[in-house]
């Protein structure tokens, strides 16, 4: 699917996939995390059975006030001992989809908000 980004100072997804999502035009086909701020990087996780807390805590420093987190195809939950490191510092963690996350990403960070997508592709 191809996504009209709202207009935004930075980054976007413009569009995902089965196994693929592209972030201001640029195709991603593995996990990326993509910042409201500054603009998308690997993520250096290499799936949803290898999660663990380091993964999500890597993102603490980018001082987001919200992650979405991409589960892939389906919703998938962490374990909760992966998003502890979150929680402590008060940072709120949504799970969907990763195309739901695509779209809600777009939105908020439309909205100016300090959101991160944290996407399993």
């Amino acid at each position: 699917m191809k996504l009209q980004p709202d207009a935004t100072q930075g980054p976007s997804i413009t569009g995902y996939g089965a196994g693929w999502v592209s972030v201001n035009g640029q195709k991603f086909s593995s996990p990326v995390c993509i910042n409201a701020q500054t603009g998308s990087s690997l993520w250096t996780c290499p799936g949803f059975d290898a999660l663990l807390p380091e993964h999500f805590d890597m993102l603490i420093e980018l001082q987001p006030e919200l992650i979405l987190f991409g589960s892939g195809e389906r919703i998938r939950f962490p374990h909760p001992s992966c998003l502890q490191g979150l929680y402590a510092k008060r940072i709120g963690v949504e799970t969907m989809d990763t195309q739901a996350a695509c779209r809600t990403f777009n939105f908020l960070a439309g909205e100016g908000r300090r959101v991160i997508a944290a996407l399993l592709v």
